[in-house]
């Protein structure tokens, strides 16, 4: 079951997933303001990322086996399909601004890990913490739990039953059966459209991933077709879920 949450007046809208309506609102003020779609989604998405939204947007929530939060987002132009994306961006609470930076300074899509974060430090951004007492709460509870669940599969020691360290066990020794465990309270993302009244369309996605997933793992909110899309002539969308089953399909394709 997937909520929304919706503003539309005089052919505008803003959209977005989950019931986060001052997200909406930042980005419904922005273009109240004059400014572009684009402008609309870094706000709302940012605002998102400041309030925290269902400790799944923004730092101090969702960590990884170690115990670090670590972001993702994305920001599309529908009029130039044109895109930002970061993944995996370490000590840098604000995603999407990051992801809006690559956009308009650089050549590239997607920058990642430490790279991506030296590239924010590069454009002016802080560097600080996103761990906070509540998210090392949450670590310190699944590790006492024998790291349960996790996202490892066909390694020894078992998976089922250890915090690892894990190697890999020969497939044809295996008698373990894929797992997948997630929930609506392991992951989530603030994914947003909005239309301006010239028919100007963007999209973005903001998100601090899996809970407990391995470290480095990246899902999919900044990879364009499977965490978002737009494109004027056609329309907008953004996706949540699994990410790693949704990269898979490409839900912008079979929704086209």
């Amino acid at each position: 079951l997937l909520f929304f949450w919706l503003c539309l007046v005089n052919g505008a809208v803003v959209v977005n997933t989950w019931p986060w309506p001052q997200a909406t609102t930042a980005a419904w003020d922005a273009l109240k303001n004059g400014e572009t779609v684009v402008d609309a989604v870094e706000k709302g998405c940012t605002q998102c990322e400041i309030d925290q939204c269902d400790g799944t947007v923004g730092f101090g929530g969702s960590p990884d086996e170690n115990g670090e939060t670590t972001l993702d987002a994305l920001i599309i132009d529908g009029r130039t399909r044109n895109a930002g994306s970061v993944g995996g961006l370490r000590r840098v609470k604000n995603a999407i601004g990051v992801a809006r930076h690559v956009l308009d300074h650089t050549t590239h899509t997607l920058i990642v890990g430490d790279q991506a974060t030296e590239f924010a430090l590069q454009m002016g951004f802080k560097e600080e913490s996103l761990s906070t007492a509540v998210s090392q709460k949450i670590w310190e509870t699944w590790k006492k739990n024998n790291c349960q669940p996790n996202y490892w599969n066909n390694v020894v020691p078992n998976n089922t039953q250890s915090c690892g360290p894990y190697k890999p066990q020969p497939l044809a020794d295996s008698t373990e059966d894929p797992h997948f465990w997630v929930g609506r309270e392991s992951h989530d993302t603030i994914g947003m459209v909005v239309m301006d009244h010239n028919g100007d369309l963007a999209v973005g996605t903001s998100t601090n991933g899996a809970s407990h997933k391995i470290p480095g793992r990246v899902g999919d909110g900044p990879i364009i077709g499977a965490g978002a899309y737009v494109d004027n002539d056609v329309g907008g969308c953004s996706e949540t879920g699994d990410g790693d089953v949704m990269m898979r399909f490409l839900p912008w394709y079979g929704s086209d």
